[in-house]
């Protein structure tokens, strides 16, 4: 696999990198006047170097543990919840061209041959890995009950005794490439194919390849109740190292061929966005991962602008709020030169 080492992100003021000089003003007045609920942390980073780093304070958690509150700083972790997913995707690839994991194409179950019974369906045999990438597998999952209930899929799959059996048992609620279907299962699956081929944990398979090359600093992946790191929901990092991660991928420090591939829209998932390899994808050339709370990495390529936002809406109605404002009413509106270089 191919890292470039960095050097450690240097710091610009903002009218440096084509921004207006008060864009730490007008987060700040955002916030002031309650436009981004809940809002912890704020890095944007453009043309290689960070412009704008902002914490704030408020109630926290470990997935479904309560932390009270918390005063962030640079140094303080918080949960990207399913931005884990897309860090997922970003890791498959670099195994994938290191020869460890069978290609999207492939099929899914070749990757877990202790479930020969599930490979004996010829429909669940046709399932690919790529049908996985994609949430695409037309299998039963519904996360729509809240992430303490085992009525949601996901947390039945973390309660289940073999988490990708799980997965791979659902019944077909349609023809697999058909529909997005949002699955913390699918993402687990990824994991599990990337952690066989490197033959290493997800976290450190991350550490090694991915987090200490690029600099990012302390993180933690939390388990499931097999001690294996959620691939769908886990990890836990700072805003600056959700940002150096972005900017790696816009970048194409790590990956280089992966990328493109990765973050092209494949499947629609909802009006104007489409779904990559565990990305979302749009409007434009944009790319997105999502997390619940408002967990956000904007990936702008035509700006080369990488915005990591982390709140704690957790469950909420308007857990979209926060991040949006902070892109769209702030970041965005305060570029003066917008050419990428």
């Amino acid at each position: 696999m191919r890292l470039i080492p960095p050097e450690k992100d240097p710091e610009k003021a903002p009218d440096e990198a084509g921004f207006a000089p008060d864009l730490p003003h007008r987060l700040d007045a955002l916030v002031r006047r309650g436009g981004a609920p809940a809002l912890h942390g704020v890095v944007v980073a453009r043309h290689g170097s960070v412009v704008l780093e902002w914490y704030g304070g408020g109630e926290d958690h470990v997935l479904n543990t309560p932390l009270g509150h918390v005063d962030f700083g640079p140094d303080t972790l918080h949960d990207v919840r399913s931005v884990t997913k897309s860090l997922v995707a970003l890791l498959y690839g670099m195994a994938l061209e290191s020869g460890l994991v069978p290609d999207p194409g492939e099929p899914l179950l070749s990757a877990f041959p202790e479930y020969a019974d599930l490979a004996a369906d010829p429909r669940r045999a046709g399932l690919t890995v790529g049908h996985a990438l994609t949430m695409t597998m037309g299998l039963e999952w519904d996360e729509s009950a809240p992430y303490t209930s085992p009525a949601n899929s996901e947390i039945a799959m973390d309660l289940a005794p073999d988490r990708c059996r799980y997965v791979l048992e659902r019944p077909f609620v349609e023809e697999p490439g058909e529909r997005w279907r949002y699955s913390g299962g699918a993402a687990a699956l990824v994991g599990a194919i990337v952690e066989k081929g490197t033959g290493l944990r997800l976290q450190e398979f991350a550490r090694t390849a991915l987090f200490e090359p690029l600099g990012v600093g302390a993180f933690e992946w939390s388990a499931g109740s097999d001690g294996r790191a959620l691939a769908a929901s886990g990890l836990r990092l700072t805003p600056r190292g959700l940002a150096r991660i972005g900017q790696a991928v816009l970048g194409r420090e790590v990956a280089p061929g992966w990328i493109e591939e990765m973050l092209r829209p494949r499947v629609p998932a909802w009006e104007g966005v489409s779904y990559g390899y565990l990305w979302y994808a749009g409007p434009g050339a944009r790319a997105t991962a999502i997390g619940n709370g408002g967990q956000r990495l904007f990936l702008l390529p035509d700006l080369d602008l990488v915005v990591a936002v982390t709140a704690g809406d957790y469950n909420g109605p308007g857990q979209d709020a926060a991040p949006a404002a902070v892109l769209e009413n702030v970041v965005l509106p305060a570029i003066t030169r917008g050419d990428a270089r």
